[in-house]
């Protein structure tokens, strides 16, 4: 198997995209912030991109994926690409054998979610999605939290996201605010926060959801909200927006219970705002101070532990934390948001997508 033939070993790293993303991939890759792998190669099919990051880190760069597969044959490759090519990009590259990790959202269809679990399955390689919100200090200590029972009966999950993303941000590449290709801030931003919900709260039963485009000229959403009922009763809220302005405001989620509510703020979901337990322990009273830390920028802390936990997957045969079928548990929801936007209706869950209209061409 190839977590034995690589066991211990140092996992060479490739990357397929060179766009906005791929700079705080490549850092903590090529600078070697990450124990046990490294950069091996960069491609994309603009490759004045590529050669940017390849002379920076001292790496080979490519404009087709396939030769860079077949010349370097890397342990993982990193999909970057647009989130409309996600899907093709990893059916494509799984039969090289080489551990696959794709950018969020892992496709725009449930469709194209399932064809990438399905042939990587085929192909034995491992399908790791990026959510790295999900290893934030302050997330972790929440999760914690709720396997520990301390929230009793859940009663409402709250998401923020209060981005700006002007509209030069969108007018970088033609791709972005797409329905084909990229999907609004639902898809996009909020998509992590999203998930953040459901791991914390559970299943859904049922969504309605209203959106807006406030502030730029994109086909899809910058604003949107959405009302959620969830299997065991409890309520939610997700509030996005990349229509804040004019700077990042909130990333937030907060969980409250019978026995007990948390909020973590900031704008990357990394700062402790709220502890409070009807039943007290002795470390309650530290966890402010200890699980609050503000990083630079949106993308957080959690890159650098999310491919921590990619090494111990694969190295160690840890558990795959967000692996195809918890990236395909998200992308329902947003469909199903977006499905409740078209139609005004509420949208139970385990559904087909007709009405919407996100990774469409």
């Amino acid at each position: 198997m190839l977590e034995n033939r690589l066991a211990r070993s140092e996992l060479k790293v490739a990357l397929v995209g060179c766009g906005r993303i791929s700079v705080r991939h490549s850092q903590l890759l090529g600078e070697g912030q990450i124990n046990g792998v490294r950069l091996l190669a960069v491609c994309d099919i603009v490759r004045s991109k590529a050669d940017v990051i390849a002379a920076k880190y001292g790496v080979p760069a490519y404009s087709d994926m396939h030769e860079m597969m077949q010349t370097e044959k890397p342990d993982i490759v990193v999909v970057l690409t647009e989130s409309g090519n996600h899907a093709q990009h990893v059916v494509e590259l799984a039969q090289y054998g080489a551990h696959i990790i794709v950018e969020k959202p892992m496709a725009l269809t449930l469709g194209d979610a399932d064809r990438m679990i399905e042939f990587c399955d085929s192909a034995g390689v491992k399908l790791f999605v990026i959510k790295q919100n999900r290893f934030n200090v302050p997330v972790l200590k929440l999760r914690e939290a709720l396997e520990a029972g301390r929230f009793g009966k859940l009663v409402m999950g709250t998401v923020r996201v209060r981005w700006c993303r002007p509209q030069a941000y969108y007018d970088q590449d033609p791709w972005r605010g797409t329905w084909a290709m990229d999907g609004g801030v639902l898809t996009n931003q909020a998509s992590h926060h999203v998930d953040l919900l459901e791991w914390m709260m559970g299943d859904v039963a049922s969504v309605f959801a209203i959106s807006r485009t406030a502030l730029v000229d994109i086909e899809a959403e910058d604003t949107a909200v959405a009302v959620l009922k969830f299997t065991n009763g409890a309520l939610g809220i997700i509030e996005a927006t990349t229509a804040a302005r004019p700077k990042d405001l909130e990333g937030s989620i907060s969980i409250l219970g019978e026995t007990g509510a948390v909020e973590i703020g900031g704008f990357a979901v990394n700062e402790m705002k709220t502890w409070n337990f009807l039943n007290a322990i002795p470390d309650d009273a530290e966890v402010i101070a200890r699980f609050s830390a503000n990083p630079p920028n949106v993308y957080g802390f959690g890159h650098k532990a999310y491919y921590d936990s990619v090494v111990c997957a694969i190295q160690d045969g840890g558990a795959n934390l967000v692996d195809g079928l918890q990236g395909r548990r998200s992308l329902e929801l947003i469909n199903a948001m977006y499905k409740s936007i078209e139609t005004g209706k509420e949208v139970a869950l385990r559904f087909h997508a007709k009405h919407s209209k996100l990774g469409r061409h």
